[in-house]
């Protein structure tokens, strides 16, 4: 079914007809279709621009055309271009020529652009909830794992002890991000298009102000021309998604190494590995390497839409239907990487004694030129000193602490055996009590102003508007 004709002496090519449509994937929009036709039926008979008696019939087909939807039975055709237009057939199918008074003063401009951002107020408490559920995943292994030493890597190179819960709650405080994210994206899309028309606003006294307490948008979008065209929220989203993705992805990145032969820190439960189909012996962390993957994917979608939106003129134009599908796809993607990560992360077993085994002295060197900076020696010249002490037992092959005492005095007579630091990993992560540091104490509080963190983000509930009631006030 198409909304338009008048202006046109023959049909649309088929070729065109199938690369025009967009029902295969815009037809998740249904119910909020609907529900914003609700709303614009409210507003017509505010405007008195229809009967009460038009618009409880309008209202009662509307409100089968939604159940149709939700329990699947809709009637697709193949000539439906869009979710739009055969939501109309079938309204006028259900109640008959007044079907064709819903559209007065509206568009699929912006019809669309307030079924996009519905979606997403509605949707977004899900999303939200996965990230959360993860959250919780990596505080509860800090708490198993609070003792538990690990090396901690720069440049994937050792450097300094640390423990395995204050890992963890690396990967966690980006999660707390990534949620003030999507509230962000929550207060750019909800912003009201309807009643601006195809650009230059609805012809009729539309109560605007009212569609919006309706449908539980915040407010209206000020401007017409903006408002069909405004796909911000949308890019916003999808840039939101990325960057959760890009964390899940260090993860998966981390979880993939050190679950390796070659480490052998962690150990994937059978449920969340994967085989080989010609080798007996593999177990594969494809759970991991997919969240890695779809980053990427990701990454793609955003970059995709804002090459779209990059150099479109004013008002709307029909590059925007590829809007929607990236969103989709970020939202499918993520809510489905998410808990699966969260049960792989969950059901880790940890090798304490290959992680404690990895913690070498030369991961003590930092704390060696402490203890000579609190000797009164500048930490420059610690650090050269440290250096050499460093250097001398690689040269020898041989561990910090077994140097001879004559070799430490030609480094630097501070380093007499006297006073030697104890090589002891555990006094060094200790240490790290500060604010932020990975002693276990300084974990602890962490872990506290973790879930203060967790409790402070406002829930994100789904759009609270009343205009799919049809007993409502008018």
């Amino acid at each position: 079914m198409t909304m338009w004709g008048g202006r046109f002496s023959e049909p649309l090519d088929p070729l065109v007809q199938q690369f025009h449509a967009s029902i295969n994937f815009d037809r998740r929009l249904g119910g909020q279709d609907v529900r914003v036709s609700l709303a614009w039926c409210r507003g017509l008979q505010r405007a008195g621009l229809i009967t009460t008696e038009e618009a409880e019939t309008l209202r009662a087909g509307l409100q089968r055309v939604a159940q149709a939807l939700a329990d699947g039975t809709f009637p697709f055709e193949p000539n439906d271009e869009d979710i739009h237009s055969a939501v109309e057939r079938r309204l006028k199918e259900e109640i008959g020529p007044v079907a064709g008074k819903l559209p007065t003063g509206r568009s699929r401009n912006d019809q669309v652009a307030t079924d996009l951002r519905l979606w997403l107020l509605d949707h977004l408490p899900t999303l939200d909830g996965h990230l959360a559920a993860m959250q919780q995943t990596l505080l509860d292994r800090a708490g198993a794992d609070l003792t538990t030493l690990l090396p901690g890597y720069t440049h994937t190179q050792r450097a300094q002890p640390i423990t395995l819960a204050h890992w963890w709650l690396g990967h966690f405080w980006p999660l707390v991000r990534d949620r003030q994210r999507l509230r962000a994206v929550r207060r750019a899309a909800a912003w009201l298009p309807l009643g601006s028309g195809a650009l230059a606003g609805t012809g009729f006294a539309i109560d605007r102000a009212a569609l919006a307490r309706d449908l539980g948008f915040d407010g209206l979008c000020p401007n017409s021309l903006d408002a069909v065209a405004d796909r911000d929220f949308a890019a916003e989203f999808l840039f939101a998604c990325a960057l959760t993705a890009i964390h899940l992805s260090r993860l998966a990145e981390a979880v993939i190494l050190f679950s390796t032969r070659e480490f052998g820190f962690f150990e994937l439960a059978d449920a969340f590995a994967t085989g080989s189909s010609l080798m007996p012996q593999k177990k594969n962390p494809d759970v991991f390497e997919l969240a890695r993957a779809k980053a990427g994917t990701l990454i793609g979608s955003l970059a995709g839409l804002l090459a779209t939106l990059k150099a479109l003129p004013s008002a709307y134009d029909k590059d925007l239907q590829e809007d929607k599908l990236p969103v989709f796809q970020a939202y499918d993607t993520l809510t489905l990487a998410l808990p699966a990560l969260a049960g792989a992360v969950r059901t880790l077993k940890v090798d304490p004694d290959r992680m404690a085994a990895a913690v070498d002295e030369d991961l003590m060197a930092v704390d060696l030129a402490d203890m000579l900076v609190q000797q009164g020696i500048p930490f420059r010249q610690a650090h050269e000193v440290v250096g050499a002490w460093v250097r001398t037992a690689h040269q020898q092959r041989r561990p910090m602490s077994s140097i001879a005492p004559e070799d430490l005095e030609r480094i630097h007579p501070a380093l007499s055996a006297a006073r030697l630091a104890s090589f002891d990993s555990r006094q060094a992560v200790a240490r790290r009590s500060a604010a932020g540091g990975s002693a276990p104490s300084a974990v602890e509080r962490q872990r506290d102003e973790a879930q203060r963190a967790m409790a402070a983000l406002t829930p994100l509930t789904p759009s609270a508007g009343n205009a799919g009631d049809p007993g409502g006030s008018q």
